[in-house]
């Protein structure tokens, strides 16, 4: 790097950060290109899930999200990420084009940094005590903050959102395109670099209260308190945008990560829930019966407490930074 800029370690270090992101089935659908004043996100279609997301939004929302986590990484180390979205319009698989300035990191910058290796995607029932409003304000504010609307859905547009997964499960179930990408990516085997791993995913029921989630491989994961599975009180957020485009679903990664941080660093577990938004049909269905035709629905995440005596979830594997990164050297 050049003087002014960053150098190299510093940027695999906010890299390592951000491809800690999640992503759907921790596909890791991202690459990035480094030059010698910016770094530049691409979507890898390598490493789609046609029959889980047909449309391609699960994969570009989970780019976003490793560009937030690169984003904060960066201030944390001192840069602020200075981002042009969609900067090639010829080349709609280049999400971004990331440049740097240089910024006194703050503590809100090296605390929102520190949630990122422990956030993780957390399956199990979640405990039987709500989250306060104050809380889930703040997780609000985080999403619009990204320029991405959040909805917390109770009542009937929750039974309309619960209803919207059920019958996208039973649509998804009954492919069998799609139930060969659950088994591929889902239950892997220890050492694998990407995937759901089997210790990450509860044995047993996935019914929590009036929630079901997705049937994944079967799971090593136990659950802590069986009376959870009634009791969970765990909140729905829906996050939206103005329109469907890529770069709203990119915004939208961007806010999920945001979202994800906050709920770590107030000490919720989480866990991003897609299933619904999968199917036209039942997308459309969360957009007029849940949301009420206003926005589009990008993503479903569900924040709660997690049981009192659960154990600390592993972290699922990561693609090591030489498969994800390239240099492209100056002539």
């Amino acid at each position: 790097m050049n003087r002014g800029q960053p150098d190299e370690n510093t940027v695999r270090a906010a890299l390592a950060l951000a491809c800690r992101a999640p992503s759907v089935h921790n596909s890791q659908p991202w690459r990035w290109e480094l030059c010698d004043r910016s770094l530049h996100l691409y979507a890898d279609h390598t490493r789609s899930l046609p029959a889980v997301d047909p449309l391609g939004a699960d994969l570009v929302v989970s780019c976003g999200a490793a560009l937030h986590h690169l984003r904060v990484g960066l201030a944390a180390l001192g840069w602020r990420a200075v981002v042009h979205r969609m900067p090639n319009p010829g080349e709609p698989d280049h999400l971004a084009a990331v440049e740097f300035e240089a910024r006194e990191p703050k503590e809100p910058h090296v605390a929102l940094a520190a949630a990122i290796p422990r956030r993780r995607t957390d399956r199990r029932a979640f405990s039987s005590w709500s989250v306060p409003d104050e809380i889930i304000g703040q997780l609000v504010r985080c999403a619009r903050a990204q320029g991405v609307e959040a909805h917390e859905v109770t009542g009937r547009a929750r039974s309309e959102l619960l209803a919207a997964m059920v019958k996208a499960a039973v649509v998804q179930e009954s492919d069998a395109d799609y139930r060969a990408e659950i088994r591929e990516w889902t239950g892997v085997y220890p050492g694998a670099s990407a995937g759901v791993p089997a210790a990450n995913i509860p044995v047993g029921s996935r019914q929590y209260g009036d929630l079901r989630l997705r049937e994944f491989a079967p799971g090593e994961l136990p659950q802590t308190d069986n009376a959870l599975l009634h009791e969970d009180a765990g909140s729905l957020l829906v996050l939206s945008t103005s329109s469907d485009d890529v770069l709203s679903r990119l915004r939208a990664g961007e806010a999920a990560s945001a979202v994800l941080l906050e709920a770590t660093s107030a000490g919720l577990a989480s866990c991003p829930l897609s299933q619904p938004l999968e199917v036209v049909e039942t997308r459309d269905l969360v957009r007029d019966q849940v949301l009420g035709g206003s926005t589009c629905p990008q993503l479903v995440i569900r924040v709660g407490w997690g049981a009192f005596n659960a154990d600390p979830l592993p972290a699922t594997p990561r693609r090591p930074l030489v498969d994800v990164l390239t240099r492209q050297e100056q002539p």
